[in-house]
């Protein structure tokens, strides 16, 4: 698994690529998801979601995916759940303090953002976790998000 999320960073251009293919039909298929019920698909889509990226990130499934900001590297790899950059233990060589056998996530990440057009956006800070929505599915957050969105761009421009 982790030779698989090393691979996955150093490949992050196309993930990316891949990503902003698939986010705009997850987003389309909100009808979808509101006729079966957000909560009735959640189970599903988690699972899909979970082996998919579990496979490819190493994903720990936190429900808040970051994948897109951080070079394709699943922050919450990082054995001191860093959300926003590297502790002060990062070794000389790039590895973790905590397991020095394995680079840090984070180093990982950096590396993985500079192949991303989108790479500046590891610079954004990112909110706390919230552990409330581990498990569960950030595609379907993304879908209903974009889709309360748009709906909150037609009541303004009303």
């Amino acid at each position: 698994m982790y030779s698989v999320r090393l691979w996955a960073a150093r490949h992050a251009r196309l993930f990316e690529l891949t990503y902003r293919a698939f986010e705009p039909v997850i987003v389309k298929l909100h009808p979808l998801w509101k006729s079966v019920g957000y909560q009735r698909a959640e189970k599903p889509m988690g699972k899909l979601e979970k082996l998919s990226k579990g496979l490819l990130f190493d994903c720990q499934m936190c429900g808040q995916c970051i994948l897109s900001s951080t070079g394709m590297s699943c922050s919450m790899n990082c054995p001191k759940t860093m959300r926003n950059g590297p502790c002060g233990g990062v070794m000389q060589n790039g590895n973790c303090e905590v397991y020095p056998e394995k680079r840090c996530v984070w180093v990982e990440a950096w590396e993985g953002s500079q192949k991303m057009k989108g790479g500046d956006t590891i610079q954004v800070v990112q909110l706390p976790v919230d552990h409330r929505l581990k498990g569960s599915s950030s595609w379907l957050r993304v879908a209903r998000g974009a889709s309360d969105q748009k709906a909150g761009h037609k009541e303004a421009s009303k």
